[in-house]
């Protein structure tokens, strides 16, 4: 076939280290920004990126011929250094290890938008913790909640 033809919408969902609450309000909009580009440049569609200060949720449309582990680890490497570079934070920036990564049908693209767009709103309801507990028993996939959350302070 002289042609592919591809509609893979992801969900990709990764915190600060330790979740801790310092992606800050000044220059989280500058972040996100940046994390849109990094998809683009990989080629993939950003739909949305949002968050609150301790994590982050990118909508997008991934091309088949990229891998989600590879476009995690320039996306989290490249936006680390973005924020240390800027020295953002006032100590270093890390992510957490890993991340999650759910898949939607065409059918469901709004829903998830709107929820990303809302996640100030959200979160003053619903810890991270729980959301993303939600998110891997919505999507039945089996973790361990010791090594899911070993890194929390």
């Amino acid at each position: 076939m002289a042609n592919t033809y591809h509609q893979i919408y992801l969900q990709t969902v990764f915190a600060v280290k330790y979740r801790m609450a310092i992606i800050d309000k000044s220059w989280k909009d500058d972040l996100f920004a940046v994390l849109g580009s990094l998809i683009n440049e990989t080629k993939c569609k950003t739909i949305i990126v949002n968050g609150v200060e301790d994590h982050v949720h990118c909508f997008l449309g991934l091309r088949p011929v990229v891998s989600v582990s590879e476009l995690m680890k320039t996306v989290k490497a490249k936006s680390s250094k973005f924020i240390n570079d800027h020295d953002l934070t006032g100590e270093r920036f890390e992510w957490q290890e890993g991340y999650g990564v759910f898949s939607y049908s065409q059918s469901h693209v709004d829903r998830v938008y709107k929820y990303i767009q809302n996640q100030e709103e959200h979160h003053q309801k619903q810890t991270f913790k729980d959301e993303y507990s939600g998110l891997l028993r919505k999507f039945k996939i089996e973790y361990d909640e010791q090594y899911t959350f070993h890194d929390l302070i």
